[in-house]
């Protein structure tokens, strides 16, 4: 009997995580190593944010760069697998959290997201907001949907590169 409580508490929170975020689709990391390569090298100085972190192979592969690399993920069933597979790597951070109320660190300098085209303009806008608060240039790499209304910088396959810069706002 307390495996049907186990197995519906597994089944509970991944239907909420696909309800609140993206369907968990894991990458390959020969994939990300390519992109990596040829779309956005990361540097020792970069500090990535991974939407959707899932089992933390972006973070990863971001740190083996010498980046430091943080997780938003909402479902803490990956969480706890990601922080155990990253256990070793000091670069490597993931939290519980929901990528659309958290703020980013100060030191961000890229976004990597798994984009679905129902968030697309979310995304965008999030992405504008940060920059705007953090008044620094902020860069976003999308896997899947490209953006509305805005070309990419770059594109690799299916990923495409953002630059999203403050913008200036009077004051009344």
């Amino acid at each position: 009997m307390t495996w049907v409580y186990i197995v519906g508490g597994i089944v509970a929170l991944l239907g909420f995580s696909v309800f609140f975020g993206a369907p968990y689709v894991p990458s390959r990391r020969r994939d990300l190593v390519r992109m990596f390569d040829e779309l956005y090298p990361l540097k020792s100085s970069d500090v990535l944010i991974d939407v959707g972190s899932g089992d933390g192979i972006i973070l990863r592969e971001a740190s083996r760069r010498g980046a430091t690399a943080i997780g938003y993920e909402i479902n803490p069933v990956l969480v706890a697998l990601s922080n155990w597979l990253s256990r070793r790597d000091e670069k490597v951070s993931v939290a519980i959290a929901n990528f659309w109320l958290a703020k980013f660190p100060q030191a961000t300098t890229v976004v990597y997201a798994f984009s679905v085209e129902r968030d697309a303009v979310k995304l965008r806008n999030k992405l504008q907001t940060e920059a705007n608060r953090l008044n620094k240039p902020l860069n976003l790499i999308c896997y899947g949907s490209p953006l509305p209304d805005i070309i990419p910088e770059r594109d690799f396959e299916a990923y495409h590169l953002y630059q999203f810069y403050p913008l200036q706002v009077r004051e009344a």
